[in-house]
């Protein structure tokens, strides 16, 4: 059976019956309001999955605190002792370390222990030398494809600015991969 205008002209909502007006209303606010609902009960859902760190009561949180000369010096040695074996920091300079956690002269050191690739000379070939300040922190492996065949296929996240990804209320400059220090001194892992 096909339309006609004529048919078409009376499937109108103005030409329903009250009753069918009411019921067609009725189930849209009921339509709408269940996703609503279904929205809601989403985001609540949602939220209550999200895990937050724990807050500790650092006493460098203030607004006019500094962070311990000590500590930031004792990451940066975990970081060189430990998690540089797999983790970079290829866009921090040895310069960077300067004031922060070494001395000039410290720091020149940390950076002539390293031998970089350098060239081409005036044969046009490449060469090594030690390091200088304005080096950046060499890498634990030559390329990325290098770093995933070592770890099972995944690549160790470069550490260079890991603290500001990181949701927390506690600002740290080096570092930690995963691990905290405890206000006491215990370790803990994120």
């Amino acid at each position: 059976m096909y339309y006609t205008e004529k048919h078409k002209a009376r499937m109108s909502f103005a030409n329903l019956s009250r009753g069918k007006k009411m019921a067609l209303s009725t189930l849209g606010m009921l339509a709408a309001g269940g996703g609503a609902l279904a929205l809601a009960l989403h985001r609540s859902v949602y939220a209550d999955l999200e895990l937050h760190p724990p807050s500790y009561p650092w006493s460098h949180s203030g607004f006019l605190s500094a962070l311990d000369h000590a500590s930031v010096r004792r990451g940066y040695q975990v970081y060189k002792q430990v998690c540089a074996a797999c983790h970079s920091m290829e866009y921090l300079a040895f310069r960077n370390l300067i004031g922060v956690t070494h001395t000039e002269e410290e720091a020149k050191a940390l950076a002539e222990e390293v031998e970089v690739l350098d060239g081409p000379d005036d044969n046009g070939e490449m060469f090594t030398r030690p390091g200088k300040l304005s080096d950046y922190f060499p890498r634990p492996y030559p390329n990325s494809e290098a770093a995933r065949a070592v770890n099972n296929g995944s690549l160790p996240p470069d550490l260079s600015y890991i603290a500001n990804a990181r949701y927390c209320t506690a600002p740290s400059p080096l570092p930690t991969a995963g691990h905290s220090l405890h206000p006491q001194g215990r370790g803990q892992w994120n």
